[in-house]
Formats: structure tokens, C-alpha cells, sequence
């Protein structure tokens, strides 16, 4: 009866009749991490038809454990993520959502989603995120055994791009809708520039058939904690930057290339926690190093909407724990737009493109105060004919920012792009123009950022 109780809770909206009539009632940023593993994220007896799972194999927290982390670092949200299998649906159903229950019990302080690290076909992996309800470990089950490409046990089963589709078909007939955000994209990269089982047609491709459900990625990945290759991105010439993906990262690039056709995809960071590096693993706790911020009533509805709306912002190391991005023509008329907003600007009207960030009070879980050095503005626009977008950056250091107490604020006027386009917002603890390539040894804590995601800019 608990149980059902708490998932009626979850899921139910509050102040339903004030909050349509002002959206951001009762509004807060909301920090949170969607890529957390737990025991159930099995090792497997190969010995044996089919294999048996192995509790704890690639990872010994409980649920339980990883939720009260969460809380003790802060977060007000996270999505249990175990890793499939052959044959891990049947985990999933038996062990994997009770243990999530009595998490939900423990720490009723984090909410707590159901989810998986979806084995994608063609692909590499996603953070698939189910809506808490009734019908949430039926849905996961169900996707998990027909659709997972770790399910089968003859690998290379599922392991094509109409599978992808057929499931992605599947996700957007489900009610109430899930969420999918593919994990560390550039991770199996050869190059910068060079894709490894992750592409940008694909990306492209997989929001095309459900732009609702597959809505984005993990600008930031986890694993941070490694001092070897930071974010287990192993290819040296493929590493991260600033602790970023190079999809994210790279001015002009995979990412921008999409926000400037147009394409509502979004970023996020997260943990990819398995095993602290307090226990001789190569990441952080969830909400120790990297953060997700959502705009949202702190219910689980509104925090899946502003992931979908892309009302969020991607930090690591408590750099900033809010952010302001508004643009708007430069004499006041019209609407502001924020992130995931579109703004209606006629090319050339003088835009003003505004950012304010917050610096927390106090210290990171390091220890340490890190000091904002650098924000960075960064306009798209679309050229047409399939062309690279016109991309210009504006940077601001601590003599041209104004600071209001804890926050920070730059202003940015410049004509509206002719062809319709995109803002997005960066900062960091450093002073590089641009994130520099992650060097083996290199200290995360010292290397701080942040990435917002984009306000569209059309005709």
C-alpha cells in the first residue's frame, strides 16, 4: 500500500491550477544525475545456458546506497541505470525494481526514477528514464526483453539500425511518454571529428523517429574521477575536453551543427557511477562531481519535462549551481526566450543576448571554492545547403562582467542572424579560450565548467 502511494506521489502534479496559469511556480533549480549503477548491474556465468547473473559484478552499492549519496551530495533527483544483458529483463523484474522501491522508501528526500543503461542497437548505450507509475516495471521489462541489444543470447542479434527505430517506435507509443539520453557519445571516437558506434547522422536519425523521447545526450560523461583517461574516453586521440564531450565542446561542430538546423537536442552531465574512487574505482558518487540542473517543481512530472523541454544546464565541481540565459530583441518588445524556448526575431533586429550564473555559497565536495575566471557566449546560425554553421563566441573575464553578490552577469547585442539560429552559454574555472584536451594525470577539480543549453533564434 506504501508502495503505491509513494508512486501516486511521484507522479502527481501540485498547485495544478496556479502553476497553469504561471508555469514557474514553485519552480526551482533542481540538481540531479541520470546515469547511476547499483549491484544490479550484473557480471555473468557464461558456464551456464543462458548465463547467471552475478549480483554485484559490476558494481557492489545497493540502490539504497547510491540514493542516500545522492541526498548527502545534494541532489533532489536521479535514475537508477543498471547495465542488461542475456536475459537481465528477468533481473530487472524480480530484483532491480524492488530494490528501487526500497529506495524510494529510505530516502524519500531524492526522487528516484526507474531506468537502465540501454543497450542500444547500432549503437552504444543511453540512459533510458521510465515515469514513475503504475505501469513503470512493466514498461522496462518490456523494452528491456524485445528490444536491448545485450538481451539476446546470440550477440549481434538486435544490433541494427531499424531495431533502434522499432524500439524508438515503440517508446512513443508508450503513456505516459519515457525519456532517452544517449551516455558518453564520443567514447569509441578515433579522432576528433572521427565517430566510432556513435555517429551525428545517427544521433539525427534516432531523435528524428521519436524527437519527444530521444532528446538529447551526455555532454558531460562520467567517470571523471580517473586520472588516467578522464571519462574512460581511452583513445588518446579522442579524449575529452574540459571534462565535455567533443560533440559538445567543439564550436561549430556535431552539436551545434544540429542546434543550428534547428534540432531540439539537449545536454546533460552525470556520474556514470560504479565504483567510487574511494574504493579504488574511477568515479564519483552521484552529485559529488557532476551535476544536472533542472527548472522544475521538485515533482517528478515537472523534472521529466524540463529534461525534455531542455530547461537544464550540465556542471561539473559546483562551479555554478544556477543559470539565466534570456534573449530578446534589444528594445524590450517581444517575448524573452529562455532554454529550449524559441525566439521570433526578424533578421537583423538587434538582439540582446543576457546570462547570469550564480556561484554557490560555500564548498564543493573537494573542499574547495572554485572561481568562476570566464563566461562565453556562443551564437549559430544556419548557412543552408548542408553548410557548416557561421559560429561566433564572445568571452568575458571578471573586468567585463558585472557582479551582483553570488551572481555574475554579461550582456551581448548584436543583429539577429538572417537565417534563424541558435544561443548557448559556457563557463569556467580556467582561463583557456576554448577547453583544452584532458591529459592523463590532469586534476578534474582544477578543471571546471559549464554548458547551458540553447535559446533558438527564428524568423
Amino acid at each position: 500500500m506504501y508502495n503505491a502511494f509513494l508512486l501516486a506521489l511521484l507522479a502527481a502534479p501540485v498547485m495544478t491550477a496556479a502553476a497553469d496559469a504561471d508555469p514557474d511556480l514553485g519552480r526551482q533549480w533542481q540538481p540531479g544525475d541520470h546515469h547511476v549503477h547499483s549491484e544490479w548491474s550484473v557480471d555473468w556465468d557464461r558456464s551456464t545456458t543462458p548465463p547467471t547473473p552475478i549480483r554485484g559484478g559490476d558494481s557492489s552499492y545497493s540502490r539504497t546506497r547510491n540514493a542516500e549519496q545522492a541526498r548527502h551530495f545534494g541532489l533532489r533527483w536521479m535514475v537508477h541505470t543498471d547495465h542488461g544483458g542475456p536475459g537481465h529483463s528477468a533481473v530487472t523484474r524480480d530484483h532491480a525494481y524492488p530494490a528501487l522501491l526500497q529506495a524510494r522508501q529510505a530516502v524519500p528526500e531524492v526522487i528516484q526514477f526507474n531506468g537502465m543503461e540501454f543497450d542500444v542497437p547500432a549503437g552504444e548505450h543511453a540512459s533510458l528514464i521510465i515515469a514513475p507509475g503504475p505501469q513503470e516495471n512493466d514498461q522496462l521489462v518490456t523494452i528491456e526483453r524485445d528490444y536491448s541489444r545485450g538481451e539476446p543470447l546470440q550477440e549481434g542479434a538486435r544490433d541494427t539500425h531499424q531495431h533502434m527505430l522499432d524500439a524508438l517506435a515503440h517508446l512513443r507509443g508508450l503513456t505516459p511518454l519515457p525519456l532517452m539520453l544517449i551516455n558518453h557519445p564520443s567514447r569509441t571516437a578515433t579522432g576528433v571529428g572521427q565517430w566510432g558506434e556513435v555517429e551525428p547522422a545517427e544521433l539525427k536519425a534516432w531523435h528524428a523517429a521519436a524527437p519527444q523521447v530521444l532528446v538529447g545526450m551526455e555532454g558531460a560523461p562520467g567517470h571523471q574521477a580517473t586520472r588516467t583517461e578522464r571519462g574512460l574516453y581511452r583513445n588518446a586521440a579522442a579524449p575529452t575536453f574540459g571534462g565535455f564531450d567533443q560533440m559538445t565542446t567543439q564550436v561549430g561542430g556535431a552539436w551545434d551543427q544540429m542546434l543550428a538546423a534547428g534540432t531540439h537536442f539537449w545536454i546533460t552531465a552525470s556520474s556514470d557511477s560504479h565504483v567510487n574512487v574511494r574504493d579504488g574505482g574511477s568515479d564519483f558518487d552521484p552529485g559529488e562531481y557532476s551535476r544536472t540542473y533542472v527548472w522544475a517543481r521538485p515533482e517528478a512530472d515537472d523534472i521529466l519535462a524540463g529534461l525534455r523541454s531542455g530547461r537544464m544546464f550540465a556542471v561539473t565541481g559546483d562551479l555554478i549551481d544556477a543559470l539565466e540565459l534570456t534573449v530578446q530583441a534589444a528594445d524590450g518588445s517581444g517575448a524573452a526566450g529562455r532554454m529550449g524556448d524559441t525566439v521570433a526575431v526578424q533578421p537583423g533586429t538587434p538582439l540582446r543576448v543576457q546570462l547570469r550564473v550564480r556561484q554557490p555559497d560555500g564548498v564543493n565536495a573537494a573542499g574547495q571554492r572554485p572561481q568562476l575566471r570566464q563566461l562565453q557566449l556562443i551564437v549559430g546560425s544556419d548557412t543552408g545547403g548542408g553548410q557548416a554553421p557561421d559560429m561566433q563566441t564572445r568571452r568575458f573575464t571578471a573586468t567585463a562582467w558585472q557582479q551582483q553578490g553570488a551572481w555574475v552577469q554579461v550582456t551581448w547585442e548584436l543583429p539577429a542572424p538572417a537565417g534563424g539560429g541558435f544561443v548557448r552559454a559556457r563557463g569556467s574555472s580556467t582561463d583557456e579560450p576554448t577547453p583544452l584536451a584532458d591529459a592523463k594525470g590532469e586534476d578534474p577539480w582544477q578543471d571546471l565548467w559549464f554548458h547551458s543549453n540553447p535559446v533558438f533564434i527564428r524568423r
